[in-house]
């Protein structure tokens, strides 16, 4: 893969920013952060169920106060997270990030940063113990997308 099919593989995916933008106008229905936090809890309950056998140690997340699992499928040429926790808050905060980021390809993920997170204004209303499993959900999510597309090189090189 040459540098400048890596430029245009890394642009920012539109469906991406799309997603953050319907998440940002959810919560721009909402004055009251007593309001913001019920809806972050509402959008984990509807989140896909997680598969009990799938919460083993080697899928769960380190750097998180509250429990997190995380697998990654690829299907084709897309990525799918599967995540949950045993925090309402942070069920949600998970479901919000698969809404952007699962069913997308590894560069659209990597060209696309999780800018709806500032809009929000999440950093400054989680305790820093959530914002701190935030972050680590997000570097997972990145983790595996750049593991993806060094696969992927590596298998269209041989």
């Amino acid at each position: 893969m040459t540098s400048s099919d890596l430029s245009e593989e890394l642009k920012a995916s539109q469906e991406i920013l799309d997603a953050q933008k319907e998440l940002s106008e959810m919560f721009g229905l909402f004055d009251d952060w007593t309001d913001k936090y019920q809806c972050i809890i509402d959008f984990g309950r509807q989140a896909d169920p997680f598969p009990e056998d799938w919460k083993t140690e080697a899928n769960r997340l380190d750097g998180c106060q509250s429990q997190v699992w995380m697998v990654t499928t690829r299907k084709d040429d897309l990525l799918k997270y599967s995540a949950t926790s045993d925090s309402a808050i942070v069920a949600g905060l998970i479901a919000m990030l698969l809404s952007v980021y699962s069913n997308r390809k590894p560069s659209d993920i990597l060209a696309t940063p999780p800018e709806f997170i500032k809009d929000l204004d999440l950093s400054d209303h989680l305790s820093p113990t959530r914002s701190n499993g935030l972050h680590a959900m997000i570097q997972r999510i990145r983790h595996f997308a750049v593991e993806a597309m060094i696969n992927k090189s590596a298998t269209e090189e041989k």
